[in-house]
């Protein structure tokens, strides 16, 4: 069975999945495009590696529907493996495989693979290949995890915590890779904690909380309907009445952070707020306007599930 010219790379229908009395995850579904990068963010147990592993077809789930190019990862395990490379948050090779035979082991499962010096020229490990896995830090083997999965020329990639024990210079060396991945139609399914990350890389992304997908959009799409969509920051030489800003159509929060006014609102709060002081005959000093962040945002999303929930 192969998809439809028009069906999504990965479909996913009401899946759900518990753990005896545990909801794990709990009718998730998403559609992802052809070369789309989707990041999938959310607190330490919110669902996000059993929804990726599930895609993966490593669990079943207890209901739902998921389709990769097609293909069903709960019964055909076999064909997935052509089209589907992944690389887990955790995962160990026998200690005393050094990199090289790891790669040739890993080439020879594929009819087509990616001559394995490429990758391990991207990644940094080529000066490694004859170390054996046990020798290598944690990002090594982080980096040598993500050359295993993708040196079958996978369509769908799942990265999940792609960053974690990397250093900067090799945390952009990847990031690099994954944008490579996309200029060539990869679709590539990315979980991380890091809002740098999904900032950079994600066309899309989906805020999985309790089990459920909480958001769905791009990154500006998820800072607009944070509380925070600008933030104005001033000093002030005399006195201001913060309450009057406080009352403005648009603020949500008016607060002093280290002698510095700072005021959080809708995209359209600066004018008002340059007005109100102008009315109050208050000149700001070292006024400063910055659009939100995705890590305001993702903080109100899932602070307000929580207050929900509570």
């Amino acid at each position: 069975m192969t998809d439809a010219p028009s069906a999504p790379a990965v479909l996913v229908e009401g899946l759900r999945k518990t753990y005896g009395a545990t909801v794990a995850v709990d009718d998730v579904s998403l559609a992802v495009e052809h070369g789309e990068v989707l990041g999938i963010l959310g607190p330490n147990g919110a669902g996000k590696t059993t929804t990726v592993e599930s895609i993966a077809g490593l669990r079943t789930g207890d209901a739902g529907r998921i389709r990769v190019h097609g293909l069903d990862p709960w019964t055909q395990r076999d064909a997935l493996v052509r089209v589907l490379g992944v690389q887990l948050q955790s995962s160990a090779l026998q200690p005393k495989i050094t990199v090289r035979e790891a790669l040739e082991l890993w080439t020879a499962f594929y009819d087509d693979p990616v001559p394995w010096g490429d990758l391990t020229d991207a990644l940094g490990l080529t000066e490694h290949l004859d170390r054996r896995f046990l020798d290598l830090s944690g990002g090594q083997q982080q980096r040598l995890s993500i050359a295993l999965a993708l040196v079958g020329r996978p369509r769908v990639a799942i990265l999940d915590e792609l960053s974690t024990g990397l250093d900067p210079r090799a945390r952009r060396d990847v990031w690099r890779l994954v944008r490579d991945l996309r200029d060539r139609g990869v679709t590539v399914l990315l979980v991380t904690h890091s809002m740098e990350e999904a900032q950079e890389l994600c066309d899309r992304i989906a805020i999985i909380d309790a089990g459920r997908v909480r958001a769905l959009g791009t990154p500006d799409e998820l800072v607009r309907t944070g509380t925070a969509a600008t933030i104005v920051s001033f000093e002030v030489p005399g006195r201001a009445d913060l309450d009057v800003l406080r009352g403005l159509d648009g603020v949500t929060t008016v607060r002093v952070d280290d002698r510095r006014v700072v005021v959080e609102g809708a995209e359209d709060v600066v004018l008002a707020v340059l007005a109100a002081l102008d009315a109050q005959r208050v000149v700001p000093q070292r006024l400063r306007v910055a659009a939100g962040s995705l890590d305001t945002a993702y903080l109100d999303l899932t602070t307000t599930l929580t207050e929900e929930t509570a």
